[in-house]
């Protein structure tokens, strides 16, 4: 079998460490995700993954990640039976076939045109209501053309923290502007995991730079009238976090009670 060549560098290339640790868990018998996509489209790319510095904690921790963001967009569709759903920076992820939203669901996954282009080649397409947009999520032109019909839902992960603050205040902004109601999901690191940034193997050695960390999860309601925190949810404190390894429960329960550590990242939930 003919292997993808990768071609991705800086923030791009790190999508193979989401990638590749969904994989990783997919492989587990006590499996979060259950992604066997992703374990597919690992074993289809020429790529070297120690590079990313994935180990069986790291792994879990993005798993659990992906699935308290499947679950609250899953709670919004229950809610929603017509929305519309905006995956911004989708990368491989795999979240339109984990959800398997009906027809009346209309769903965009977002990312750069190489991004989608490597895509289209190694991940089944769901069916449905289903496009793919290959456009920067910081460019207006695209939102412009997103009918503004339905209630949506937007869910962006590992994206926040490679945008400036004014890129992502700014992208919430014309969100909440465009559409009449929803939900914004989206995972940040705190000032802290910006400092630290060099030590997250997947980010140095693809010559990645983090530039936003939020602070405080209220700041962002301050950015829409309406716009109000729902859910701020401390990495250290996902649900699911016994199922990681014994070293990787120790290092959570550590990094819990050391000020900043335990606001090193957050998955958030707002409504608009």
């Amino acid at each position: 079998m003919d292997r993808e060549k990768i071609t991705l560098s800086g923030a791009q290339e790190t999508l193979l460490a989401t990638l590749y640790g969904r994989a990783v868990d997919s492989r587990s018998p006590d499996s979060i995700l259950h992604d066997h996509a992703a374990r597919e489209a690992v074993e289809r790319v020429a790529y070297d993954f120690d590079k990313t510095g994935m180990t069986d904690t790291t792994a879990v921790g993005i798993a659990l990640r992906a699935k308290q963001l499947d679950d609250w967009a899953m709670e919004f569709l229950a809610e929603h039976q017509k929305a519309t759903v905006l995956h911004l920076a989708c990368g491989l992820d795999t979240r339109a076939q984990r959800l398997d939203p009906p027809p009346s669901v209309r769903w965009l996954d977002v990312d750069y045109p190489e991004v989608i282009d490597l895509r289209r080649r190694l991940l089944p397409e769901p069916s449905g209501n289903y496009e793919m947009v290959g456009a920067s999520v910081t460019d207006e032109a695209w939102l412009r053309e997103v009918p503004d019909d339905r209630p949506t839902v937007v869910v962006a992960e590992g994206l926040t923290m490679y945008l400036r603050k004014e890129e992502g205040k700014r992208l919430i902004q014309r969100i909440t502007e465009r559409f009449p109601s929803g939900q914004l999901l989206f995972d940040v690191y705190g000032p802290l995991g910006i400092r630290l940034q060099k030590m997250v193997p997947a980010v140095r050695n693809a010559g990645a730079t983090l530039h936003w960390g939020l602070d405080d999860p209220h700041e962002v309601e301050t950015w829409h009238p309406g716009l109000t925190c729902l859910d701020a949810v401390r990495s250290v404190d996902m649900p699911g976090v016994e199922k990681m390894p014994a070293s990787g429960r120790m290092s959570m329960r550590v990094m819990a009670r050391l000020p900043g550590f335990r606001d090193v990242g957050r998955i958030l939930r707002y409504r608009f």
